[in-house]
C-alpha cells in the first residue's frame, strides 16, 4: 500500500501539471472504488480551477475554490500524467482532464484492486478538517506539531506495542508498516515495547528517526515493492536502502545478526534483536 512518502511523491508530480488549470473533463468509468463516486463530479468540477494541491496523511487533496477532491491510493493504486488521447486500459477508472499550456493533459488513476477512492467534500459541508476520514487523525510527522514529547505525553496509558500505536494514526498520521519499521530500527526500539513504558529521551530519538526515514524516502522517490510509481512511470528506490523491513533471515546491516520477523495484528514486522531493545 502507497504509505506517507509515496503520496507525497505522487503530489509533487502532479502538482505542476494541474495546479492553477481550469478543468475541462471528468470522466468516472465505473461507479465507484472503495466508495462510489459521488455522481456529479462532472459538472462540479468541469469549467473550475485547480487552486492547490495537499495532503492529509495518506489523502491526496486537490483544492478548489468550492471545496476539495480527497483522493486515496488504496492499496494498488498510481496517478498518471499523460495526453489524452491514449486509450484507457482496463482498471484506469478515474480521469480528470485540465487545460494545460500546450494543450489538454489528463491525470489518470489507475486502481487494479479498487481499494482506492475518489471523493468530494463540498466547502458548503464546513471545514475540510472535520471531513469523516480526516476529522481523527493525528498530526503531520513532517510539520511541527510532532514531537518525542507528544509521542511520549499522548502513550501513558497506553499498553500496546509502540509499533501498533505508530500504525493507528491518531497520535502521528501516515507513518505506515514499512517506515514504522525502518523508524523503530534507526530509534534502537523492540517493536514489541509497551508504548507506555517508553522513555522521553527514547521518545524523542523516535519522532527524529521517523522525520529522517520520511524525509530520504520521499527524495528517493518514496518504495516500490508491488504496484506503486510515481506520476512519471518511474519507480521508487528507498527500498534499497531498508535495514530492516523485508530482510528475514538477512545479516543486519549492523551488528550482522539475521533479522527477526514477527506478525503483529496482521501486519509483518521485520527488527533486529540486538540493535533494538
Amino acid at each position: 500500500m502507497p504509505e506517507l512518502p509515496e503520496v507525497e511523491v505522487t503530489r509533487r508530480g502532479v502538482a505542476p501539471h494541474i495546479e492553477d488549470r481550469v478543468v475541462r473533463e471528468v470522466v468516472l468509468r465505473r461507479e465507484g472504488l472503495r466508495w462510489p463516486f459521488p455522481a456529479a463530479l462532472p459538472q462540479l468540477l468541469a469549467g473550475r480551477k485547480v487552486l492547490r494541491t495537499g495532503r492529509r496523511g495518506k489523502y491526496l487533496l486537490i483544492h478548489f475554490e468550492h471545496g476539495t477532491l480527497i483522493i486515496h491510493l488504496g492499496m494498488s493504486g498510481h496517478l498518471r500524467i499523460m495526453d489524452p488521447g491514449i486509450e484507457p486500459e482496463k482498471h484506469d477508472h478515474f480521469d480528470l482532464q485540465v487545460e494545460g499550456p500546450n494543450g489538454p493533459q489528463v491525470l489518470r488513476m489507475k486502481d487494479p484492486r479498487r481499494f482506492g477512492a475518489v471523493l468530494w467534500h463540498d466547502a458548503a459541508d464546513g471545514e475540510l478538517e472535520h471531513h469523516v476520514l480526516l476529522r481523527e487523525l493525528g498530526v503531520e510527522p513532517l510539520e511541527s506539531g510532532f514531537s518525542g514529547k507528544l509521542l511520549y505525553d499522548q502513550t501513558r496509558q497506553r499498553s500496546a506495542p509502540v509499533k501498533q500505536v505508530l500504525l493507528a494514526g491518531d497520535i502521528v498520521v501516515g507513518v505506515g508498516n514499512i517506515y514504522a519499521s525502518e523508524s523503530l530500527f534507526r530509534a534502537g526500539i523492540n517493536p514489541k515495547t509497551p508504548a507506555k513504558r517508553i522513555s522521553l529521551a527514547r521518545y524523542e530519538k523516535l519522532a527524529q528517526a521517523v522525520r529522517e526515514i520520511l524525509a530520504e524516502a520521499i527524495v528517493q522517490g518514496g518504495s516500490t515493492l508491488r504496484d506503486f510509481i510515481s506520476v512519471n512511470g518511474q519507480s521508487g528506490y528507498f527500498q534499497q536502502t531498508y535495514f530492516v523491513y523485508d530482510r528475514t533471515g538477512v545479516p543486519c546491516r549492523v551488528c550482522t545478526a539475521p533479522i527477526r520477523h514477527i506478525k503483529q495484528g496482521q501486519r509483518s514486522t521485520f527488527y533486529c534483536v540486538n540493535c533494538q531493545k
